[in-house]
């Protein structure tokens, strides 16, 4: 344990390190791999709209990673698991067996077109962030020698998964393909973000442009004899108390501060507090005797997906699910049975479910249900 705690605690201050050094991304992918216990792991995104994914970053010395395009090109708009993953909460871990049957699964072409030729067994993930229609995560991959996720997999990607989750999203702040970390302060005034350098009492060592017209206006953030508090009463003493934790080290921070609610609807802001006592943030952190960085930002307006919302207002079952899905997408059963991986009896099973639950009797019925409850953001086909 002593040797893991030694590993786990390198490992996630260059997680952190990547906010200001998007080459390290490479060696972070890859120590994660190995510490969960995978062959390979990947930064991506899908889209359950428009069956549509996107790959960030990847580490694969097991298996050709030239041959990974190929899933969003090709399998990702017929993957039966992409609908069940999509209702996965943030920060939840999840493996194929969590998404679908894995009896199912391998009847799928997913797998026997993709998965099997690389060599391919399991798959465990995390949704690092999710927008009305799209997800974001990160996943560590194994490969058949080494079988399907187990429950010590499951627990070393918990150690890992919120360090991941916050640089992915201060990244997505700091826009890396601008940033470098030489030049850090001098970019903090071109963004949009606020953002605070606070010492370990939470007083504000310096402040961006865009934080500086927050304190000014005064309706989210306020300096109080110099130190960074939340408007709202009932989150006066959260954000220095987090900060606190900073000056602990990297890993002491945790899942605190990760998109910390800075106010309610109708204009939400979120808040992500990045350390700045260690790595190669620790020259920034010196400049300005300063633990941690905090980034104030407007979040985007959730709005729940059709089968999101469908599957908690009728209690779907996952299987239902992407039979619905399956539905909506390709239509007729002899269709959704092999982009789902079952048979036609068991699909017709699944919609009578549906129909059951549903108050339906038609497909034609079922089809315009799932319409009625998509989102009017929906990109017309």
């Amino acid at each position: 344990m002593i040797a893991e705690a030694a590993v786990l605690s390198d490992l996630i201050g260059t997680i952190y390190d990547t906010a200001l050094d998007r080459a390290l991304w490479s060696d972070v992918l890859r120590r994660s791999a190995e510490f969960v216990g995978g062959s390979a792991s990947s930064l991506y995104s899908k889209n359950t709209a428009h069956k549509t994914g996107n790959k960030f970053l990847c580490w694969s010395p097991r298996f050709d990673a030239a041959s990974l395009p190929s899933y969003f090109e090709e399998y990702v708009r017929i993957d039966p698991s992409t609908t069940c993953q999509f209702l996965f909460d943030v920060g939840q871990i999840y493996s194929i067996g969590d998404c679908i049957p894995y009896a199912e699964f391998m009847e799928t072409r997913v797998y026997k077109e993709w998965a099997r030729p690389l060599g391919l067994a399991d798959q465990l993930a995390a949704t690092l962030d999710k927008s009305a229609m799209s997800f974001s995560l990160f996943a560590v991959f194994r490969d058949e020698e080494q079988g399907r996720a187990d429950d010590e997999m499951r627990r070393r990607m918990r150690l890992i998964i919120p360090h991941i989750r916050r640089a992915v999203l201060i990244g997505n702040v700091l826009d890396l393909n601008t940033t470098e970390r030489t030049a850090f302060a001098d970019t903090l005034d071109g963004l949009a973000a606020g953002v605070f350098l606070v010492d370990k009492n939470a007083r504000i060592v310096f402040a961006n442009r865009s934080g500086q017209i927050m304190l000014d206006d005064g309706k989210i953030l306020r300096r109080k004899d110099s130190v960074l508090t939340t408007v709202g009463p009932q989150r006066t003493t959260t954000l220095p108390e987090i900060i606190a934790l900073a000056r602990d080290g990297d890993a002491a921070v945790g899942v605190n501060g990760i998109a910390l609610p800075l106010s309610s609807s109708p204009e939400p802001w979120l808040a992500h507090i990045l350390p700045l006592t260690s790595g190669i943030r620790r020259d920034a952190g010196i400049e300005y005797s300063a633990v941690a960085a905090v980034f104030v930002h407007k979040a985007s307006i959730q709005i729940p997906s059709a089968m999101e919302t469908m599957s908690k207002l009728y209690k779907l079952t996952p299987s239902e699910l992407r039979v619905l899905a399956a539905l909506s997408e390709v239509g007729g059963v002899p269709a959704v049975a092999e982009v789902v991986g079952i048979s036609q009896t068991t699909v017709k099973t699944h919609l009578q479910g549906l129909f059951a639950k549903t108050g339906t009797n038609r497909q034609t019925d079922l089809v315009k249900l799932v319409a009625t409850h998509a989102s009017p953001l929906r990109r017309a086909r």
